[in-house]
């Protein structure tokens, strides 16, 4: 009875900080930031730093294209692009921004071609630069190994952050569901794009979600009633679910590509990926490589992202793990005391 009654109290308690919550704006992506060149809905922005900046050489964070890219600059304390910045770097991210059905036919072609090139060639007129370095983080840690393929001359350092290379590792239901070990017969990406045209952001949250359905579909709910008394930890688990459920369609083509290309046919490590009429061979990479990843990531596996060093060139490889999931490499306390130290510590030496 006693515990009916505390928990009837939490949850009337919950109700009236939701409905303050509601009447303030949840922020996200606190860092002041510049827009420097914009393409369709593709924008580059340029992080403001309070303090002066100790490294030459800027650094371009490419996230995926699957949520959105302000989870590098979540909040007050748990910013990977203000710790960044606050240990002297010169930040810039690309905002993929929110594909509609004019963006259907985009290929992967466009993405690294097209809008990576571009807004890596703005930041190298910008500073006289031959060469920047990159922050590829998930899918786009894979579009920064292949543009660092194509492109090595515009890289001089590269950093992948929970990255998939081996796609064929068949323990992470990710890469089953998307057709590792099956192909079409797990999953008909054809069918899917020629019917859907866009892949909705909301049908790809369910896939993940599906992915661990207890603990992020039922548990983080029922934890929720212990923090409901707590303003400022109630304000974090919304932020989160504010960029969880923030999710851009996928542009038709690129899905297909990638879903075919890297989940079905695992291209990338055997060479045989081609964007542009180039193809993409990770032996071409022979620049310095720090590849970090998370020790108990559901969506990328670590085998997967170990797989690089088989496959590069580079002589000059680092690894980093952190005993996280793979949110945890953007929001936990500790990787964000850490982490960006490690980076930024890495690239001094490589100036």
């Amino acid at each position: 009875m006693h515990e009916s009654i505390e928990l009837i109290e939490k949850l009337v308690n919950s109700v009236d900080i939701f409905n303050r919550l509601r009447e303030q704006e949840i922020e996200i992506g606190v860092t002041p930031k510049q827009e420097v060149y914009r393409e369709d809905k593709v924008v580059l922005y340029h992080f403001q730093s309070q303090v002066e900046k100790s490294f030459k050489i800027p650094i371009l964070i490419v996230y995926a294209l699957v949520n959105r890219p302000y989870i590098v600059d979540l909040q007050e304390g748990r910013s990977l692009v203000a710790n960044l910045l606050n240990l002297g770097l010169d930040v810039y991210l690309i905002d993929w921004g929110y594909p509609n059905q004019d963006d259907r036919w985009l290929t992967i072609d466009k993405y690294i071609n097209g809008y990576i090139n571009n807004c890596i060639d703005i930041i190298r007129d910008r500073y006289n630069l031959e060469q920047i370095n990159l922050l590829g983080i998930c899918q786009g840690g894979t579009f920064s190994l292949c543009y660092s393929s194509l492109y090595p001359e515009k890289v001089k350092n590269l950093i992948t952050m929970v990255t998939p290379v081996d796609f064929h590792i068949n323990e992470g239901l990710l890469n089953v569901w998307s057709g590792s070990s099956l192909g079409t017969q797990a999953l008909d990406v054809d069918l899917l794009v020629d019917t859907l045209g866009n892949i909705p952001g909301n049908f790809l949250n369910f896939v993940f979600v599906m992915l661990k359905p207890f603990q992020l579909g039922v548990k983080k709910y029922i934890d929720l009633l212990e923090i409901v008394k707590y303003e400022d930890k109630l304000l974090n688990f919304f932020r989160m679910e504010k960029w969880i459920f923030d999710s851009p369609d996928q542009a038709g083509e690129t899905f297909r590509q990638f879903i075919k290309d890297f989940y079905q046919e695992n291209k990338l490590i055997k060479g045989k990926i081609e964007i542009g009429n180039k193809r993409v061979d990770l032996g071409n990479i022979r620049i310095p490589i720090l590849n970090i990843y998370a020790e108990q990531d559901h969506l990328v596996l670590p085998a997967s992202s170990l797989a690089l060093e088989k496959y590069v060139g580079s002589v000059d490889y680092t690894v980093r793990s952190f005993p996280v999931g793979h949110i945890g490499m953007y929001v936990s306390g500790k990787v964000q005391k850490d982490l960006p130290p490690t980076i930024a510590d890495w690239l001094k030496a490589r100036e």
